[in-house]
């Protein structure tokens, strides 16, 4: 039976609070069960087991960035669309970075069709639509969108430019530019 107070709802929010206080790699069952002054065995009633705990976090906060992904692309296109939807990810990540690097767990086909994970890759082919980016070409611009803001986030909130100049914001809104650049310029198969 389930502890009074306790809901599946606060045990993963209380998750997603761990992560970003400790690490998302130190979110377990005997960990949050501390947190919340409960047994371990009263969490069973919420979650399966650490993964099953893990993958709920990775859900709220891919269900969190899509949200404000969401409204932050609301009336924008072209480079403004850009913009607000990498600013969302790199803020996100620097408020919350357990819950982020969360967002990056690799979920099962079937979870992760059911997540908010394919909201993120339609907007941002959404976004792509307006630089006239469609097929093959679409796919490799989604690629390296990815993986630009994935490595300059990873970078920055791990220390990697904290000892070089120009400091890392001008270096986004460099950065940015050039891809706005770059993807209106997309070389056509």
């Amino acid at each position: 039976m389930a502890r009074a107070g306790l809901t599946t709802e606060r045990v993963v929010r209380a998750g997603a609070e761990l992560a970003d206080e400790a690490g998302f790699n130190r979110v377990t069952p005997s960990e949050l069960a501390r947190r919340l002054g409960v047994q371990v065995a009263s969490l069973y009633s919420h979650v399966k087991n650490a993964h099953d705990l893990r993958t709920k976090v990775a859900l709220l906060a891919l269900d969190e960035l899509a949200g404000q992904a969401a409204a932050a692309l609301a009336g924008r296109a072209g480079r403004d669309a850009l913009v607000a939807f990498a600013d969302v990810y790199r803020d996100y990540a620097r408020e919350h970075p357990g819950r982020y690097a969360a967002a990056q767990l690799r979920l099962d086909p079937e979870t992760a069709a059911a997540s908010a994970g394919p909201r993120h890759a339609e907007m941002m082919r959404a976004i792509l639509r307006g630089y006239d980016l469609t097929g093959p070409d679409e796919t490799h611009a989604v690629r390296l969108l990815g993986s630009v803001f994935q490595g300059f986030i990873s970078l920055e909130t791990q220390g990697g430019f904290d000892h070089s100049s120009p400091a890392p914001p001008e270096s986004w809104v460099r950065i940015l530019a050039v891809l706005d650049s770059l993807l209106r310029d997309w070389p056509r198969s």
